[in-house]
């Protein structure tokens, strides 16, 4: 098997093609939406190649033949013709108020005008861009092409400024509306980006667009599935563990098949071990502020139920935890219905990269001191293998010992109820453990069930303040919540564990071991 070299950081099309490097054939996809329609709109998480994929379609419509040899676009395509490209992306810099969004959109339409020999001048930018496409087609005699990557960015970079980030999305959206107004002129517009902002936001003037982010045929437009994997690369993965780069990596999905991100993919085969290579790109520090100050159960992270509306209404003034979560890539599709003419979707972790690294950041949001809570989690893995319970209620009381008194009295989320079941939860999961939150049986749902070191850990959290004291384990056991698992032939272990909100601590903690049958 020939190895070839890994495009690690590579958008461009052409220096993937021309330096002989692995390359995952999307062509077939962009025929497809090229002959189906003339106007879409994508939206995915962060280096999950849509900037490689705009790319390519440039090069598809301005006719670059040789690049294309022995793809499944080339003998479909009229090479011949070439059509005018406008491109505009907002990936480099960060914009922080509308004068300087307005003189970027400028330097980026004057440089089109220049590689296409035309002039824009207008006294507007959205005016300028209307010049830019009816001037292109007139000189070229063909309708124009207009690929905008990174839309969003300019909003997203002033999240946490909400004026200033009002401030991009009207500049933006004025700026956008030119398509739809100018559709008469164009071939093809593709937009991409990382959120899916509402369509009475930013979109009110562009209901012209096909929106493709859920859509099955599109599902592995951008990422690699198995077969990628196993058929481009398989000169790589001698020596990896195959179930573990699947476990590890695999598994965004957008109603379709399931994807890898490409950029973890291409660092394990370059660097041969597993890390959380996507993860550390780009600490959330936006989205954990967020779940802790509102109160964010962590355990639903694992399972979470939510309206196909709901995801899509993301804005300036409204954020809902989940769109933010799955739009961002940290919570990805595990199946949908239709509950009459409504659809919900099932979200959970897409793979154990994000499991871990999300509820390590989490854990060290919640608890208010990030070097205690990387403290903690050797000690807690090392307990468990031991298996020594004593220790195990010494550790939870540290835990939880560790968060200053002055984070609690700041944060009003210590005081609600899952702040102390998602500390924990966090601080488990963070580990990659298999751990099922709200695991359900005939006769509930069982807080927390842990499978580890074939032993059977079933945990159950109660606030003092809301029940009585030693609720927690006398509940495991009066549902028989053990009977689940009985069947398995392994050591099963009831723990009730109780907290006070007043107290700010542990203030129960017991055991019982029910043995093989």
């Amino acid at each position: 098997m020939k190895t070839r070299k890994l495009p690690i950081g590579i958008q461009t099309f052409a220096k993937i093609r021309e330096d002989d490097c692995y390359y995952v054939d999307k062509t077939d996809f962009i025929r497809a939406l090229i002959a189906e329609g003339s106007q879409y709109f994508l939206s995915r998480p962060r280096r999950f190649g849509k900037s490689l994929l705009l790319d390519t379609i440039a090069e598809v419509f301005a006719g670059n033949e040789p690049l294309f040899r022995g793809l499944s676009i080339h003998p479909h395509w009229d090479w011949s013709v070439r059509f005018p490209v406008i491109r505009i992306s907002f990936g480099g810099g960060v914009l922080r108020d509308r004068q300087e969004l307005d003189e970027r959109i400028g330097e980026l339409l004057e440089d089109n005008a220049r590689r296409l020999g035309v002039r824009v001048a207008a006294p507007t930018r959205p005016g300028q861009l209307a010049r830019l496409i009816v001037e292109a087609e007139t000189l070229t005699g063909q309708r124009a092409v207009v690929l905008i990557d990174e839309y969003d960015k300019p909003i997203l970079d002033n999240l946490t400024r909400p004026e200033a980030a009002r401030e991009m999305r009207d500049g933006l959206r004025n700026l956008y509306s030119v398509l739809k107004d100018n559709d008469a002129h164009l071939r093809f517009a593709f937009l991409t980006g990382v959120s899916k902002f509402s369509k009475v936001s930013i979109f009110s003037g562009l209901n012209n667009l096909n929106d493709i982010t859920v859509d099955a045929r599109y599902s592995a437009l951008c990422g690699y599935t198995e077969t990628d994997v196993d058929e481009v690369f398989a000169p790589e993965l001698p020596g990896l563990d195959r179930a573990e780069v699947r476990r590890w990596y695999n598994g965004y999905n957008w109603t379709g098949e399931a994807v890898y991100n490409p950029f973890d993919l291409l660092l394990l085969f370059q660097k041969r071990e597993f890390r959380s290579f996507w993860f550390e790109t780009g600490t959330p520090t936006f989205l954990v502020d967020l779940l802790t100050a509102r109160g964010f159960f962590t355990p639903d992270l694992a399972r979470l139920h939510s309206s196909e509306a709901l995801l899509s209404a993301f804005d300036v003034e409204h954020i809902a935890p989940e769109a933010l979560l799955w739009q961002t890539g940290y919570l990805t599709f595990h199946g949908s219905r239709r509950t009459g003419a409504r659809i919900e979707h099932t979200l959970g972790y897409p793979n154990l990269e994000v499991q871990t690294a999300l509820n390590d950041a989490l854990l060290k949001g919640l608890m208010g001191d990030p070097m205690a809570a990387e403290r903690a989690q050797s000690r807690l893995y090392d307990t468990l293998v031991a298996g020594d319970f004593a220790a195990l209620r010494a550790h939870v009381q540290a835990l939880f010992d560790a968060i200053p008194h002055q984070w609690h009295d700041n944060n009003p989320i210590a005081r609600y109820e899952g702040f102390y079941a998602s500390v924990f939860y966090s601080h488990i999961a963070a580990l990659g453990l298999d751990l099922t939150p709200e695991d359900a049986t005939a006769h509930g749902r069982i807080d927390l069930a842990l499978r580890f070191e074939a032993q059977v850990w079933l945990f159950e959290f109660k606030v003092v303040e809301l029940a009585p004291e030693g609720r927690a384990l006398q509940q495991l056991k009066d549902r028989g919540y053990a009977d689940k698992y009985r069947a398995q032939g392994l050591p099963i272990h009831l723990i009730g564990i109780e907290f006070s909100r007043e107290r700010r601590t542990l203030v129960g903690f017991e055991v019982e071991t029910l043995a093989p049958a």
